[in-house]
């Protein structure tokens, strides 16, 4: 079953489902724009098209990620992100 989701006014949209090979997992696009997100269990995104500028929790630099390399949040942590033009992401919710 698919879940829509809408962040921020409409400037982060995603499509959330179940995949058998990988598990929860959604699929997005973020606008131009500076977003903070929360997480409550680990999250693993990785980058389709376009590029993120990340800080993730406790690093001191941001981190520019583009496509096809992915990064990791830790559950129960917000994260950062600065998206200079539009950019598609896949989101994997890893196991606690």
């Amino acid at each position: 079953m698919l879940k829509v989701n809408e962040y921020f006014a409409g400037k982060v949209k995603s499509i959330g489902f179940d995949s058998s090979s990988i598990g929860l997992t959604s699929v997005g696009v973020m606008e131009e724009g500076e977003y903070t997100f929360s997480t409550a269990q680990p999250e693993e995104m990785t980058v389709i098209t376009g590029a993120l500028k990340v800080l993730l929790p406790g690093a001191p630099d941001w981190q520019v990620f583009t496509p096809g390399e992915k990064f990791f949040v830790p559950g129960h942590s917000e994260f950062n992100l600065q998206v200079a033009d539009a950019t598609a992401y896949l989101c994997s919710y890893l196991s606690k």
